[in-house]
């Protein structure tokens, strides 16, 4: 299916190009969160008509998503989890346990915007995370996991 992208989407292409996807990744994913339509002829002109517009408000995403990356930028977080005498934990700290607590702290993140490279957090210690807060802004930032006996 063509479909005419409404925003930048990681690893499919910039605001207006019109690429061809999945069926079922236009229909399921795409068009309903607002990421894109479909690629016919009124939704060409239309997107022609509207571009300087979008483009406005893709500026001002990224714009707020930098200014939201620079204060996170070396942060570091602590985490308190029961564990073993080891160093492991019982259980894990999850990215939606690094988004309550970031959004704690009064940042507005997301916990899909969490990236943890190594998957749930299961040792204590201090690990890397990655919050991509914009398609273009990624921020490292480290989470520090203390044990509780």
């Amino acid at each position: 299916m063509q479909v005419i992208l409404m925003e930048k989407v990681v690893n499919l292409g910039q605001l207006g190009d019109v690429v061809k996807v999945k069926n079922g990744f236009a229909r399921n994913f795409l068009i309903p969160q607002g990421m894109a339509k479909r690629a016919t002829e009124s939704n060409v002109a239309d997107f022609a008509a509207r571009r300087a517009e979008l483009e406005a408000g893709e500026a001002a995403k990224l714009a707020d998503a930098t200014a939201r990356g620079e204060k996170l930028t070396g942060l570091t977080i602590q985490m308190v989890q029961k564990a073993g005498v080891d160093g492991k934990l019982f259980g894990s700290v999850t990215n939606a346990d690094i988004a309550a607590a970031l959004v704690a702290e009064g940042h507005t993140v997301e916990k899909g915007q969490v990236r943890m490279a190594e998957g749930h957090l299961k040792q204590i210690g201090d690990h890397p995370v990655s919050i991509a807060l914009h398609p273009d802004v990624v921020v490292d930032m480290t989470v520090s996991v203390l044990g509780e006996q």
